[in-house]
């Protein structure tokens, strides 16, 4: 039996032991103990002349064995530039091709990959670029509102004189090369398609020694995360991380060569890349990608043309379909299983989504990019009311407890926070023992999330401990937007916070206490976002005062904030899974 078809087989968790909520995953299925280019090579082997990718804004359709060769070609092309195993390689770009090859080139040789998310604007980019080191950086030159480009050029102005590969820059210290996509030429920079033909033979003959070399242990991939205490954290993964967990993600939904996945949530995401590409990788199955980013039309029209079997998404994006008044000219029928997660399902949704989609087998999963990332997924044969009031039950080789504010387990039916432990714990985050070590104590990250657990192990996220908020499936944390909106002149205090929000489940809004004799407009406020932050982390509400709650030991009163914009704007707070 191989080890995907025994991941399948076996996922029955174990129940939670005398009345505490403490359970750990099956163990009788086995562990991947390869790196990801070994299981693409193996994948190939198995699967060469199947469909891999498909990237229909792009035309690109690549089989497994056409995928494997574009990933080698990069690979020994990396080299050429001079990158070598734990240099970091950045890709910062919307879902392409490019961005899927330049995953599995970086594994190929053991260079790190970094996500960068689209969204980042220049603030985030540099912060990015030099908190990692990153090396050489792979860039669209467009997306949406933003310019790639523009922004690089004008962190790293030196570009403009410097020979491509060649950078030396002031803010940029580290990188040294930056590959932009498309045909246009820019000053200092080396289009993608010409550094793929530095991949000569000669290079090419060194990659499966290289190969051979690493281990599954080795770290392969960072993906900021926001943290509450202003700057964003690289949680630092694994191969035996992130491959291990696409390939349970996968097998709970009962996957085989013959799946053919919609992925229209973003590759930056370990949502799109390893529920999604890794997942495909393991099982052999396709990867459809209807677009750039989410497109409710491009996303049912892939799944009509391309019949789909899964579909995955944050509840926003079923949302969208569902509402969408082209919804019924598109045919479902092919669709089965696929996953929802990101944020807490609307019961509506989810019952909504089992009998127009046909998604009768659709999973709902949990987890944090530390955990890369999911720790508990619903099976597609448990009973409905189950999918849509929690999250399932833990994943194989995986335990989680949930603790009270002293570290103690709590009874069944009682709330606290989850912990998870196992394989998918992260390395750490990135250059930063100190947060490393106040979220990953004795092997158990601590998620900062407020859950409960039931008698059959079903667990129920209820809450945070602290105060992030969830934006139509993106993380934000309040502290780093007030870090930011820190820096303008006419602040002198600020506190953001959540407010629910029908289309995006959550919405961010900040009370802001002027200094004295200055003044400020809501409009003025966003547009000092804009260039600068993510537009998902940027206020919707932006309301002035003349002081904020706080209690009597001078702590910032949120939830009064909350409650207060809450009435003051007659939202409604929606009825979740």
């Amino acid at each position: 039996m191989t080890n995907n078809s025994s991941a399948r087989t076996a996922l029955a968790p174990q129940l939670p032991q005398a009345g505490m909520s403490m359970v750990s995953g099956e163990v009788s299925s086995t562990l991947l103990d390869l790196t990801i280019p070994a299981q693409l090579k193996q994948t190939v082997r198995k699967f060469g002349a199947r469909p891999a990718m498909v990237f229909r804004e792009q035309s690109v359709r690549w089989t497994w064995a056409e995928l494997d060769r574009e990933a080698d070609q990069l690979a020994a092309a990396l080299l050429a530039m001079g990158i070598t195993k734990g240099d970091r390689v950045g890709i910062w770009s919307p879902n392409r091709s490019e961005w899927v090859v330049t995953m599995f080139a970086a594994a190929r040789i053991g260079a790190i990959l970094v996500n960068v998310n689209p969204a980042y604007r220049l603030a985030e980019l540099e912060y990015a670029l030099n908190k990692v080191q990153i090396k050489l950086l792979v860039t669209a030159a467009t997306f949406k509102t933003s310019n790639y480009i523009a922004m690089l050029c004008e962190l790293a102005p030196e570009l403009a004189h410097r020979s491509p590969g060649q950078l030396q820059s002031v803010r940029l210290p580290h990188l040294r090369t930056v590959v932009r996509m498309g045909s246009e030429i820019t000053p200092g920079m080396l289009n993608y398609a010409d550094l793929m033909k530095m991949g000569t033979p000669d290079l090419m003959a060194r990659l499966d020694a290289i190969t051979a070399a690493l281990q599954p242990k080795d770290p392969i991939n960072i993906q900021f995360t926001s943290g509450t205490t202003g700057n964003p954290k690289g949680a630092t993964l694994t191969h035996h991380n992130i491959l291990n967990n696409g390939m349970y993600v996968a097998a709970a939904m009962r996957f085989t060569e013959n799946d053919r996945l919609c992925v229209p949530v973003p590759l930056y995401h370990c949502f799109g890349m390893v529920m999604g590409v890794l997942a495909c990788t393991v099982f052999g199955a396709c990867a459809v990608f209807p677009a750039e980013a989410f497109e409710p039309v491009a996303t049912m029209r892939a799944i009509s043309e391309e019949g789909c079997t899964a579909l995955h998404g944050v509840p926003t994006m079923f949302i969208a379909q569902l509402d969408h008044p082209e919804f019924s000219k598109f045919n479902f029928s092919s669709l089965r299983t696929g996953c929802m997660a990101g944020a807490p399902c609307p019961i509506e949704t989810m019952k909504r989504v089992n009998t127009l989609m046909n998604m009768r087998e659709v999973t709902i999963a949990y987890g944090m990019t530390e955990t890369s990332p999911v720790s508990f997924q619903s099976s597609t044969d448990d009973p409905l009311e189950k999918r849509v009031s929690t999250v399932g039950r833990v994943m194989p080789h995986l335990s989680c407890k949930i603790v009270d504010d002293d570290g103690e387990v709590v009874p069944v039916g009682q709330r606290g926070e989850l912990c998870t432990k196992g394989y998918s714990v992260m390395q750490g985050y990135w250059d930063d023992e100190a947060r490393t070590a106040e979220s990953v104590r004795d092997g158990w990250m601590f998620t900062g999330d407020l859950a409960t657990m039931d008698e059959l192990g079903y667990c129920n996220i209820v809450g945070r401990v602290k105060d992030m908020l969830i934006r139509g499936g993106e993380n934000v944390y309040p502290r780093e937007v007030e870090e930011f909106l820190f820096r303008h002149p006419a602040v002198q205090e600020v506190q953001v916070f959540g407010v629910p929000d029908e289309k995006y489940g959550e919405e961010v809004a900040c009370w802001i206490v002027l200094k004295a004799g200055q003044s400020a407009t809501e409009a003025e406020i966003r547009e000092f976002c804009k260039s600068q932050i993510a537009h998902y982390k940027i206020p919707r509400y932006v309301h002035f005062k003349a002081a904020l709650p706080m209690t009597v030991t001078g702590k910032p009163q949120k939830f009064v904030m909350r409650d207060a914009m809450i009435a003051e704007l007659g939202l409604k707070v929606a009825k979740t899974a």
